[in-house]
Parts: C-alpha cells; structure tokens; sequence
C-alpha cells in the first residue's frame, strides 16, 4: 500500500480542551529533572556499588525484558500508531499500546505526541521542539544544538503544544484521556514492578527488591532514554541520507539496533506515515516485525508501507536534487 503523508491538519482550539503554552511548565521542567537525573543516580549507584557484589540473572532478566516491552510501547505505540496511525489495531490493543509505552516514563502520550507531531510539521526549522540545527553554524552553536536535541529541550519546550492543532483525535478519545489521567499509576507500575520482583525471587528480602528497582527500573528507563534522545540528536547529524527530504534527518544503524528501528530515520522522514522503517533488506526494524506479527494474528490491519514504485520515485528525486547542486 503506497503511504498517505500524514500531515497534523489545522483546527482551531476550543475552550478548555488541550493547552498551547508560552513556555514548559514549572511541574513539566520538575518531573524532567527528576527523570533524568535520578535514573542517572541508579546507573551510578550500579557502577559504583552493585557491579559484581549485587547483579544477577533475575536483574538482568527484569531490565531486558521492561527495555524491550516499554521500548515497543514507545515505538510500535506512541509513534508508529498513536502520532502517525500507520496502522489499526482493536481497541483493547490501542489501551496496551498507550499504557506500556506510558510505563517508559516519557511523558504522557497527549504530551508525546503533540510534540512529535509538531517535530514533523517544523522538521528542523524554527518552531521545532527539538531540532540540533537552529542554533547557529559556529563550533559553540553545534554543541548547544545538539545537545538541546538530545535533552535539553525538555526543559524548554516539551509540553509546549498539547492542543487541539497536534492532538484533537487524542483529545477526542475517551481511552487516551484516562491513560493520560492515570499517568502518575504507570510511572508507579514502571518501578514497583521490577521493585516486587526482586522482592519475590530474592525470597522476600528489600534489599533484593531494592537491586531489582535500581537494574529494572532506574537503569533502565536511563538506558533507553538516551537511545530515544539519540534519534533527535544523532539521526538529524550523523548518517545516511538515501532520500531527499526537507530536513537533516539520517538513517543510522547504531541508534536503529538501540530503538527497534527508529534509527532508520531518514527513511522515516520521507514516509512519515509508514509502519515500516527499515526498508532495505539489511535494515532490521524490529517494531516493523512486531507489528507485522500482530497482523498475522488478526490484532492489526490497514498496515501502511511505501510501494517499490513510491520509494523509486523518492531516490529519483534525491538523485534530481543533487544533480541540480552539482551543476
């Protein structure tokens, strides 16, 4: 099926249904701190403390498996489905997807969505949220650009758009609007979770529970936060561009095997709305797969992908475009 760009359409916001604001909340600015700091605690109270003396197979069982199904949830949920609707699922999948990628503690999916969906109608332009390229061209600039990208921003300009411009079929839904108002429980799930398992397999020791919390939990969410932020660090710098789009996205194999195929990004970029990232048969897209299995099972359809005509008549233009700059 030959992907639809799916471009956020203008609405005009009634009163007291979503919020455009003039800067990132206090409470916003708060829990980001909090998010990315103390994770980094974790990782250091793992390094210094628990390598070697407190680490097992159960620790490390909980933070693969809590990396891998809150890392889907993030990219399958948030983003392939919920920002850019490449595909259709039943409604009791939709509530997974919006709850386990909630549990990734990035924000809640009205707020990550706004945001993305902003990030793709200003790719790399001002206004952008997180773009590494408008900062200035000096040696200074590009380190603050990038790192604004990578995590700054998310104190300044995360949140800024939760309207009804990016948002009203978010605000429209009574499932997303009570994933939203249940954030705060998730972010409890996310971390009482690998806290009980430890406590469990440990035979009900706190000091088992509490190792658990900091591998399963405190590390991991640190761990795959940094992959996520490379995708708008990393994959708008360094990488292939095999396409010609109106932005500074690249495909890079390293941030791609970190997030499930997001690396792919300039692919991305050029079929925004495609469930399908990894396109060339050497890319691996491992949320691509997850969502062609629930295909097979009957839970997803309506799965978008760029045809082989689709994709030809975008290299064509890639090849167009740099024969103009070289003449």
């Amino acid at each position: 099926m030959e992907q639809v760009l799916d471009r956020p359409k203008e609405h005009t916001a009634p009163v007291g249904t979503g919020t455009v604001r003039e800067r990132t909340s206090l409470g916003s600015q708060i829990v980001t701190l909090i998010a990315v700091v103390v994770p980094a605690i974790g990782l250091l109270s793992a390094m210094g403390l628990l390598w070697g003396v407190a680490f097992n197979w159960v620790d490390l069982a909980t933070f693969v498996v809590f990396y891998v199904l809150t890392g889907l949830g993030i990219t399958v949920g948030f983003h392939r489905l919920f920002s850019h609707k490449s595909f259709k699922c039943k409604p009791w999948v939709r509530a997974y997807w919006a709850i386990i990628g909630s549990m990734a503690m990035q924000g809640p999916i009205t707020q990550w969505v706004t945001d993305h969906r902003k990030h793709h109608a200003l790719s790399d332009r001002e206004g952008d949220p997180h773009s590494p390229h408008v900062h200035g061209h000096g040696f200074i600039q590009r380190i603050h650009g990038f790192a604004h990208s990578h995590f700054l921003w998310m104190f300044t300009t995360k949140g800024m758009e939760r309207g009804r411009k990016y948002g009203r079929d978010m605000y429209d839904d009574p499932m997303i609007r009570m994933v939203d108002r249940l954030y705060m429980v998730w972010v409890l799930l996310t971390l009482g979770i690998p806290f009980l398992i430890g406590y469990l397999a440990g035979g009900f020791s706190v000091a088992k529970g509490a190792e658990c919390l900091v591998w399963g939990a405190l590390v991991r969410i640190f761990a795959y936060d940094h992959a996520t932020w490379s995708v708008n660090s990393i994959c708008h710098t360094i990488g292939k561009r095999p396409y010609h789009t109106r932005d500074q996205s690249r495909n890079n194999w390293f941030v791609a095997a970190l997030v499930f195929g997001e690396g792919w990004h300039n692919n991305h970029h050029a079929f925004p709305g495609s469930a399908v990232h990894g396109l060339e048969k050497r890319q691996i897209d491992i949320s691509a797969m997850t969502i062609n299995a629930m295909k097979r099972l009957g839970l997803a359809w309506d799965v978008k992908s760029p045809s082989p005509a689709l994709r030809q008549r975008m290299l064509d233009a890639k090849t167009h475009q740099e024969e103009l700059v070289a003449s």
